[in-house]
């Protein structure tokens, strides 16, 4: 690799994943609108959470990673919108207050458009078509139109991009994510369910120390921490031609931000060493994930590492472990000693959904509750065995009451999975299902700060 990075030297490297769009002028010219555009997110945001990820590096804080597989242009609303961030704050409510742990969050949203595909076409009936690669590339009806990756779908990702922060924004700074509000949280589809009743007995206890912080003189019109929340939004970089169009120079610093989001990841798919994403991603200046799977040895990550984060830079990177519940405790821990022998500053965060899915007889793809819920657990187990810190997790979730993971305390099987189906991707956890997994995380968080404490002390 040259050491001379721009925000167009990926194009001299081989890029996985990229649509073949039939018309190469009409890609440069939205491709150039939106570099004259207005950037989603500002650098002093990314340096912001920069520095909060450098505490999870350390194991004094963690991170909350959520949202949906694929965000669609069918379902953008405001309640959608509002559902999902909801269900993040409740999440994160039972980490902090059940781990005694600051959490930072993270949604996959505002810019989760693309997906990348095990195979470029699909053919259905004898009839080849590209695969779907996501609302911001093609239409998921099995159509030619359709199906035709289409240049300003860019444009239009790019503003609803754009309307989803400004709303995440408001509620988060607006009143909706003061803690006083924490009882009214809980959507009415979750009373029928045992995580409403356990999520309203922590609400409680919350709403007592608020209201003994209060008579202490410590009120919400005093304490931002009360009343306001940092969000950030994140997505997997995938399409560069629009990550290029929106990296700009920092007016303070001199660095070049990637302003589509304020955390983006490079997937499986997409991390060669020589290839176009590892290229463009480091010369951005936004902390930057990774996702790292059984099939990455050890030197290989260590190479991924020394490009990407040069510098050692706590914060910097954040390696998304995407195992499988089968596979994480045999080739985990060896990654974790490699990295903490080599002495790296990374965040290691449990994606739990990418390698628990399955397919059931009925067509139907999948993953099961208690599979992901294992994942959870190896990863804890695999971080106190060597006395690294778990960084933080990753969910693919909605707010919405859909059927589509199966299992969980509603017990959903094989049979209900027809019954409340939405996703235009892949199977995402409901806000009950979300909910349970934040509590049980949030036990194996305390064991495992207890026992670094321990040996810290030592």
């Amino acid at each position: 690799m040259s050491n001379i990075w721009t925000p167009d030297s990926w194009r001299k490297f081989p890029a996985a994943q990229m649509p073949n769009y039939p018309d190469a002028a009409k890609l440069k010219e939205v491709e150039d609108r939106l570099h004259q555009a207005p950037p989603l997110v500002f650098a002093g945001e990314a340096r912001t959470l920069k520095k909060a990820l450098a505490e999870a590096a350390y194991g004094r804080s963690f991170l909350l990673q959520g949202g949906d597989c694929a965000e669609s242009f069918s379902e953008f609303n405001a309640t959608n919108i509002r559902d999902s961030f909801r269900v993040l704050l409740q999440m994160a409510v039972v980490l902090t207050f059940a781990a005694s742990s600051p959490v930072i969050k993270i949604g996959r949203m505002a810019g989760q458009f693309a997906k990348p595909r095990s195979e470029d076409l699909e053919t259905i009936d004898g009839i080849t078509l590209p695969s779907y690669r996501g609302d911001i590339v093609n239409g998921i009806d099995f159509t030619k139109e359709s199906r035709t990756p289409d240049p300003e779908r860019l444009w239009k990702a790019y503003g609803q991009a754009g309307l989803t922060l400004n709303l995440i924004r408001a509620f988060a700074t607006g009143g909706y994510a003061d803690l006083h509000r924490v009882q009214g949280w809980t959507m009415d589809f979750l009373d029928a369910t045992p995580q409403a009743a356990r999520y309203a007995d922590l609400a409680n206890r919350i709403q007592d120390a608020l209201n003994f912080m209060t008579a202490c003189g410590i009120r919400p019109d005093s304490t931002r921490a009360l009343k306001e929340v940092d969000f950030y939004t994140s997505h997997e970089m995938l399409l560069l031609g629009y990550e290029e169009a929106m990296t700009r120079v920092d007016s303070t610093t001199g660095d070049w931000y990637d302003t589509s989001a304020h955390f983006i990841w490079i997937g499986e798919r997409t991390r060669q060493l020589d290839g176009a994403h590892i290229e463009f991603a480091r010369g951005i200046s936004n902390p930057i994930g990774v996702k790292v799977s059984q099939h990455l040895s050890g030197d290989d990550l260590i190479r991924l590492i020394d490009t990407l984060n040069p510098n050692n830079e706590p914060g910097r990177l954040t390696l998304i472990t995407r195992m499988g519940d089968k596979n994480l405790l045999d080739y985990l821990p060896q990654l974790l000693r490699r990295v903490k022998q080599e002495g790296r500053h990374v965040v290691w965060i449990c994606d739990a959904m990418h390698g628990n899915t399955i397919k059931t007889e009925s067509g139907y793809k999948t993953r099961p509750f208690d599979r992901i819920l294992a994942e959870v657990t190896a990863f804890f187990d695999a971080h106190n065995a060597e006395k690294t810190h778990a960084g933080g997790v990753h969910f693919e979730m909605t707010g919405k009451d859909v059927t589509e993971c199966t299992g969980g305390a509603q017990n959903i099987t094989d049979a209900d999975l027809s019954s409340r189906y939405h996703t235009h991707c892949d199977p995402r956890l409901n806000a009950a299902q979300s909910l349970e997994l934040a509590f049980l995380t949030a036990e194996k968080l305390n064991e495992h700060k207890k026992i670094m404490a321990d040996y810290l002390a030592k």
